[in-house]
């Protein structure tokens, strides 16, 4: 390989990282729990339903994302779904009762991240096919930072005054 082709791959560990570390933030809804259940005065378990639905789009819409990155490439499948994610946080942050955020959160959002979430993966393998296991393991554990920042981002905006 290349000394250039080996540069540029590097470049793309670092795209993947940052998409990776964006998708994560479905991880940090946590941070959100306790606020939302004093606004929206929901029960444990309508408050966590969206998460769970935002997980659940977010693994079956990747198994549609995997073939249809098959057919068009990774590019569009990862910016549809950063569109669809941005768009349905965006929504839920409208969200004025727990249904909405069903949909907004868990089923829009969720879906954006299955779009996106495996196409990072997907090309990163394809780049370093000599380190297959190592190079997945730094992108599923971009996805994972991605609660700790976010999380830690939405807990200090919840809390500061911003009058």
């Amino acid at each position: 390989m290349s000394d250039q082709k080996i540069l540029n791959r590097w470049f793309v560990v670092a795209g993947a990282l940052i998409i990776q570390l964006c998708l994560g933030s479905i991880y940090a809804y946590g941070a959100f729990a306790k606020p939302l259940k004093a606004d929206l005065g929901t029960t444990d378990l309508t408050n966590q339903l969206p998460f769970a639905f935002g997980l659940f789009f977010f693994a079956f819409v990747m198994i549609l994302a995997g073939r249809w990155q098959d057919r068009v490439g990774p590019k569009t499948v990862a910016f549809t779904g950063g569109i669809v994610l941005g768009f349905g946080l965006m929504l839920s942050s409208l969200a004025d009762s727990i249904e909405f955020l069903y949909i907004s959160y868990g089923v829009i959002g969720g879906s954006g991240i299955g779009l996106a979430y495996v196409c990072p993966i997907a090309a990163l393998v394809k780049w370093f096919p000599d380190k297959k296991g190592l190079i997945s393991g730094v992108a599923v554990a971009g996805f994972g930072a991605g609660a700790l920042i976010f999380a830690s981002v939405a807990t200090v905006v919840m809390t500061s005054d911003l009058d």
